[in-house]
């Protein structure tokens, strides 16, 4: 062994221990102050999963509980001016903890164009909220796996195999009965938080994707893409808030209930916070459309704790199709192992057809000659 460090840390095969250490050019791999790039992707990527789940679950519910408070429905974009602005106090904090003076990386132009599509995420988001049930929002975002293989086609060049558009196919047709089987049992329905919700995706497709290209091509810790993302996009919707007269209803608004509003937006923001900080090490690590499908499992269990915790109207159809939902998931997990090709498909369906009429005189044959001895 090289030092008596490295055989105190890595016990077992010198293949995986190679594999781990990697040499000095191992890209590092931090979650807030947590150092996993001497773990092996399979231990970096569980531990991802987990504190993706726990934090977002808890996201959720206090997104969910600050809409329940009357009156509160208009004011979702400045709810996300709240949340932008104790996002960058969250990561000034954790940079001055790591007391790390590493300047930036990524160019402002990149930051200028993930702040304005963070911004649309977001807010479009939360604004959906005040018009949309709860569950009907989050299978929504299940299928942002659908403009993100777009976006991964479009912004990075990948290519993607049938079943990821089988799986983008099985997620489309269970949003929509979703949807139809919300519109009939709620009697508030509003279609525009349909199209608000619809333009979020469109922006988080584009976003996973300039992460992911952006992180690796210039190696960005995470509280930096937080600082200037979000920076950014505070001074966007800061301004245009302002200019509209929004921002001092939101002012007076929220002053008239700051436990419900800003105390609430706290736990809001602070699981956001540190869960965006997991996703980015998910996106660096495992690529985008993986990502995605782990924050989409989560959101399946976010949508049942819904039903539990608020009173709303129940449907066996909303089951169904978020099953639907589900087997799109599950497709695009399986695309990443099979690696299915279209001329595998291809060849596969020629050989089951050929197959199917080499059968086809012979089955024929043993049913006369049954049909003779009965």
């Amino acid at each position: 062994m090289a030092s008596g460090k490295s055989t105190t840390i890595y016990v077992g095969d010198k293949d995986l221990n190679r594999n781990r250490t990697g040499g000095d050019d191992l890209p590092e791999i931090k979650i807030l102050c947590f150092d996993l790039t001497h773990y092996n992707r399979t231990t970096q990527f569980l531990l991802c999963c987990a504190g993706v789940f726990a934090l977002y679950l808890v996201y959720g519910y206090m997104q969910e509980l600050i809409f329940t408070l009357d009156g509160f429905r208009p004011y979702g974009w400045f709810l996300t001016l709240i949340q932008f602005a104790y996002y960058i106090g969250f990561g000034y904090i954790e940079r001055s903890l790591e007391k790390t003076t590493v300047p930036r990386c990524i160019p402002m132009r990149t930051y200028a164009l993930l702040a304005f599509l963070t911004l649309g995420t977001m807010g479009l988001s939360n604004s959906s909220v005040g018009y949309l049930n709860y569950p009907t929002q989050v299978i929504f975002k299940c299928c942002k796996l659908i403009p993100v293989l777009i976006g991964s086609v479009l912004i990075q060049g990948k290519k993607h195999g049938p079943m990821d558009f089988f799986a983008a196919f099985a997620m489309c047709l269970g949003l929509i009965l979703f949807t139809l089987a919300d519109s009939q049992v709620q009697p508030d329905f509003d279609p525009f938080g349909v199209f608000l919700i619809s333009m979020a995706l469109l922006c988080d497709a584009a976003i996973g994707n300039v992460q992911e290209k952006a992180m690796r091509e210039y190696r960005a810790p995470n509280n930096e893409v937080v600082i200037f993302s979000y920076g950014i996009g505070f001074v966007y919707l800061a301004v245009i808030m302002l200019v509209s007269g929004h921002l001092y209803k939101g002012i007076v608004f929220c002053a008239q209930h700051p436990v419900e509003t800003y105390g609430y937006a706290f736990l809001f923001s602070l699981t956001g916070y540190l869960g965006i900080q997991i996703v980015l090490t998910l996106v660096r690590t495992c690529g985008a459309p993986m990502a995605a499908t782990v924050t989409t499992a989560r959101k399946a269990v976010t949508i049942a704790l819904s039903f539990v915790f608020f009173s709303k109207p129940f449907t066996i159809q909303y089951l169904w199709s978020g099953l639907i939902v589900v087997f799109g998931i599950y497709l695009n997990v399986y695309s990443k192992r099979s690696k299915l090709t279209f001329a595998d498909l291809g060849k596969m369906v020629t050989t089951i057809y050929h197959g199917a009429i080499s059968r086809t005189p012979i089955a024929r044959q043993g049913t006369k000659k049954l049909l003779l001895e009965v």
